[in-house]
């Protein structure tokens, strides 16, 4: 029997619901409490109230009616605003999910609905040795194929089936199923809805979103700026980003040529055969070149020091020669003007041009600051179209400067010497030899001309159907023994590389697309009347003309000085630096899975190796989080 103190005026009964084990029935107790008794004290009342022996330290009390956990064990009720009225939980804190991997496969984890996403998702990548878990995080599958679920058994019965087929004819007929009668700007819009919106908040746990206990989630890459990728530790990484590149191909998320579509379909072809033999190609003949790398590291500190400039010279004497280069320059909008022949001579990070060949001791034309400027290939090896296109840093954006190429080891110089001065690197850099090889090798796999003398493929000798490896729009374009013959001419490229190499090889090809990496939002700019594109990269901002689909500005990470967003009125303000200022409205999402993207972004660019994988978790909420 309660005491008459008990029933004093500051106490009330509360109800909390008691979650047992999984398959055990839930009980419900109701406890005499006071404001002023703390969360752990609460705790402490109810295990002794349920009397039974065992082990409840992975319990923690769940408040449904405002969907949040009390983990503060030393805060009062009080202060955490329980009533009498509220309805407690006693819950488990880790809980069994079903996670969607990049490949398809389903997996049953237990994992914390009480911790927040961010370390709720490094929880599942540790269970799965895959490194670098800050760049993933999950989705949410679509409310339509939840409530089929509920209502219709058929069609997601028919879903299950196709998720349980042959791997290689899943990838064409998902495709198929999806895609096959939708138009260009309709899968734009399936895309934004479906993929950008369902990203769980990393800042807030899995109950506060929703999320029960078995219920479906989808992990994927989310931040496209994949650090320290090394097979030698990567295997499960690397298998899971091939998987997503893959569908990402397939499913035509990102734009590619035909040619580029057929050395992906090879790609694809020889990763499935290696996959399937009983004796694949291994890794054990790869060089082992981390020591190395090392070491050039250390010279490439000794290259900075004092002497650098003369050894600089001689290597751009030795290494690289200045060239006749065609020259197109477009002040941020698209221009009809022709192509001019210059010559060029880089220096450092920068490259000057000049009407022609004499010594390059006058003024040039024009010198380029290249430090910062965006790279991209434009590139056909079958039409012998060698580009690149130079998005030049400017106090309102960037400038367009396109170089265009006469052969494969220009193009390979040029590209690689802009790359590592976009980085404030210069030749002298020992990456800059790799960074050619890579490129020249990039570009023989582009090759779909058998090599001379090769006879023509046998479309017999190919297991697997050729329409599992390229999008819907490919794969109704040729017929079944005309794409079969392409993608075993291509094959010659890459038939000696091993499974892990293959793999590498098609999420470096991935990353080199122009559109690679970029997602998409519908945003409205402050003083504007229309809906524009949004396009956020890992290191840039894009504004895009819907009505024309053509570049307005660009704008770099690096060069933000502050940004904030006003929670009432849904409104992100950036502050860039040289007194820019853009705000805007998100039309297609809440304005946090913008502001959670530009904020990891940032992030992710913090990282260094030294940092033995460690990661400055506050720092990433601050960045990430904002207000609710």
């Amino acid at each position: 029997m309660a005491t008459a103190a008990e029933y004093g005026h500051n106490s009330w009964e509360l109800s909390v619901q008691v979650d047992q084990r999984e398959g055990d029935e839930g009980m419900k107790f109701k406890l005499r409490v006071k404001g002023d008794l703390h969360v752990g004290g609460l705790m402490l009342k109810l295990v002794e109230k349920i009397k039974a022996p065992q082990d409840w330290s992975d319990h923690a009390i769940w408040w449904e009616k405002r969907s949040c956990w009390l983990l503060k064990t030393h805060w009062t009720l009080d202060k955490y605003g329980v009533q009498a009225d509220a309805d407690l939980r006693y819950t488990p804190q880790h809980k069994p999910l079903c996670i969607q991997l990049p490949n398809m496969k389903t997996i049953r984890l237990p994992v914390s609905f009480s911790c927040v996403v961010f370390k709720a998702v490094a929880e599942i990548c540790k269970a799965l040795n895959i490194r670098r878990s800050e760049e993933l995080s999950l989705l949410k599958l679509p409310d339509d194929q939840k409530k089929k679920k509920k209502k219709d058994k058929g069609p997601e019965s028919v879903f299950d089936e196709i998720l349980n087929m042959d791997m290689h004819l899943m990838a064409y007929w998902l495709c198929v199923f999806l895609f096959f009668n939708f138009s260009v700007e309709f899968r734009l819009c399936i895309l934004t809805e479906m993929l950008l919106c369902r990203w769980l908040d990393s800042s807030r746990s899995l109950m506060e979103q929703g999320i029960q206990e078995n219920d479906r989630l989808l992990l994927r890459f989310k931040y496209h700026c994949f650090f320290d990728l090394n097979p030698k530790y990567d295997a499960v990484r690397i298998t899971q980003l091939y998987e997503q590149a893959r569908w990402a191909i397939l499913l035509e998320e990102i734009d590619c040529t035909e040619e580029e579509m057929l050395m992906f379909a090879s790609l694809q072809y020889h990763i499935c055969k290696l996959t399937l033999s009983t004796e694949p190609l291994t890794n054990s003949n790869e060089p082992e070149i981390d020591e190395v790398e090392a070491a050039l590291s250390n010279l490439e500190s000794t290259l900075e020091g004092r002497n650098a400039d003369k050894i600089l010279d001689k290597l751009y004497s030795a290494s690289f020669n200045c060239l006749f280069i065609s020259l197109l320059y477009r002040p941020k909008r698209l221009t009809l003007k022709p192509y001019k022949e210059y010559w060029f001579v880089p220096r450092d990070t920068t490259i000057s041009y000049y009407k022609n060949k004499e010594p390059a001791n006058k003024e040039p034309i024009e010198q380029l600051h290249l430090r910062g400027c965006e790279v991209i290939p434009d590139v056909n090896v079958t039409e012998k179209k060698f580009g690149l296109k130079l998005l030049m840093p400017a106090a309102d954006g960037m400038n367009e400067v396109y170089i265009r190429c006469d052969n494969e080891t220009q193009y390979a110089k040029w590209k690689a010497a802009c790359i590592l001065a976009s980085k404030g690197k210069t030749m002298a850099y020992s990456s800059y030899r790799t960074e050619v090889k890579n490129i020249q090798s990039f570009l023989q796999m582009k090759s779909l001309a058998p090599p001379p003398g090769q006879a023509a493929p046998d479309v017999e000798s190919m297991e697997m159907k050729a329409e599992c490896f390229v999008s819907p729009r490919y794969a109704r374009k040729y017929k079944t023994k005309q794409l079969t013959t392409r993608i075993l001419e291509a094959l010659h490229n890459i038939s000696q590389l091993s499974l892990m190499e293959a793999k590498m090889r098609f999420i470096q090809a991935w990353q080199s697309l122009p559109e690679f990496g970029i997602k998409y939002y519908i945003v409205r700019f402050r003083g504007s009347k229309k809906d524009e594109l949004l396009g956020i990269s890992y290191n840039r901002l894009i504004r895009i003309d819907m009505s024309t689909g053509l570049l307005v500005t660009t704008w770099r990470f690096s060069n933000i000085k502050q940004w904030n967003v006003n929670w009432e009125i849904k409104q992100v303000t950036i502050e860039f630096d040289q007194s820019v200022s853009i705000a805007f409205s998100c039309q297609s999402c809440d304005c946090k899975v913008v502001h959670e993207y530009i904020g990891g972004y940032i992030f992710l660019s913090t990282r260094s190796k030294d940092q033995n994988e460690t990661l400055d978790e506050e720092l990433f909420h601050k960045l990430t989080g904002g207000q609710d």
